[in-house]
């Protein structure tokens, strides 16, 4: 049984060092997101990681635990960062964003073929002053 815990290393240091360049050394072509804010294909993700990168630069991601089984390999994250450009419509506050994830992936072929994920949106919102619930009826 494969043990794909490198996958997700390679996954946190591309973040952590902020280079989407290295999308591709973990992440299948044809990768299938459920996040609904993410579409699917590598290009997406990349593009999703930039805008991340440019409304968080200083953004770090801590792993606190990773599981492996079978194709499947799940893990439970902390990200924090500066929110120093736009982020799903709001503007910079300069205020710090720390929030956890638990995500699980079904590895193909030795590269992380499909996602899913679980996030605290009201609470992310929340800590930038910005009431998400809110925004979601207004229709943003």
């Amino acid at each position: 049984m494969a043990d794909h815990r490198a996958l997700i290393q390679s996954f946190v240091d591309m973040i952590n060092d902020h280079d989407i360049s290295r999308m591709s050394d973990h992440t299948a072509p044809g990768h299938i997101d459920h996040n609904p804010v993410v579409e699917d294909g590598i290009e997406a993700n990349t593009e999703f990681w930039k805008q991340i990168f440019a409304a968080f630069p200083d953004i770090r991601i801590a792993v606190h635990d990773v599981i492996s089984d079978g194709d499947r390999v799940s893990g439970r994250f902390e990200y924090s960062g500066t929110h120093q450009g736009a982020f799903f419509g709001v503007e910079a506050t300069g205020r710090t964003l720390t929030f956890q994830s638990i995500d699980i992936w079904r590895v193909e072929n030795g590269l992380l073929a499909e996602h899913w994920d679980q996030l605290d949106m009201g609470g992310m919102f929340h800590q930038l002053g910005v009431d998400f619930y809110a925004m979601q009826g207004a229709g943003a």
